[in-house]
């Protein structure tokens, strides 16, 4: 049987320990007893844990062997900030596919009251990427990073960045990809409404190549997992990123 995995929120030596909700969800919701053995991802890699003690809201942990992992390539999602309710859905399933990093992004047509709510939106964010993290059996969650402009976003660095625009015809992300062998992908998915002109030449102009998800128009959070599953599938496995801080 397939043992459910944690990652730790303290870790010392072989020692793991869960705190607050987290060790509450173990202790009230899967009842767990000391001696019970789990998955548990520590600073990025994971190891089997023995349940040594327990008090509310604190699972202490003794780590054995280290679990055999695997590792590819690098997918950080740049999301154009849309409803923060199906940007959260998007957050979870990116994470679950393998997403190595997701930065928000403020466009020209994100709504200005997302905008400024954006950053207290953060933690919640996290703790979403954290939960699928867990559920889907990775060492660490993706990176969240704090929103940042455009003009900004068009600055990360990478070895290959490609913006995902409607008004590319001719080229499929598949194609861009395919030739890729090594380094972090970068794919910047536009808001509710597509990238504006100037957005798609400020991209452009800092070395941002074109491709397209197919011939219809996706939401924003379909445009999202839609990209990072048809990265995973060329790309290889999802990567294991490092711990978060």
């Amino acid at each position: 049987m397939t043992r459910r995995r944690w990652i730790a929120d303290e870790v010392s030596n072989n020692c793991a320990v869960l705190t607050g909700e987290h060790a509450d969800h173990l202790i009230r919701v899967l009842r767990a007893q000391v001696g019970q053995e789990f998955d548990i991802a520590a600073e990025g890699v994971v190891r089997s844990g023995r349940i040594v003690n327990m008090v509310p809201l604190r699972v202490e942990f003794e780590l054995g062997e280290e679990v055999p992992a695997t590792a590819a390539a690098e997918i950080t999602l740049l999301l154009a900030i849309f409803k923060f309710d199906r940007m959260e859905w998007a957050i979870e399933k990116c994470t679950e596919l393998g997403a190595f990093r997701i930065v928000p992004v403020i466009a020209r047509r994100t709504d200005t009251h997302l905008a400024i709510a954006a950053d207290k939106r953060t933690e919640r964010w996290k703790r979403i990427a954290l939960q699928a993290a867990e559920q889907s059996r990775r060492a660490a969650p993706p990176e969240i990073a704090d929103p940042i402009k455009l003009r900004e976003a068009a600055l990360l660095p990478g070895a290959l960045r490609i913006v995902l625009a409607e008004s590319e015809k001719r080229t499929q992300l598949r194609d861009v990809l395919h030739s890729h062998s090594e380094g972090e992908i970068l794919l910047a998915i536009g808001p509710e409404g597509g990238w504006g002109d100037e957005e798609l030449h400020l991209l452009h102009d800092s070395g941002w190549a074109s491709a397209s998800l197919g011939p219809t128009i996706l939401r924003a959070e379909t445009a999202a997992i839609a990209a990072t599953a048809i990265a995973i599938s060329e790309l290889g496995e999802p990567h294991l990123p490092h711990p978060r801080k």
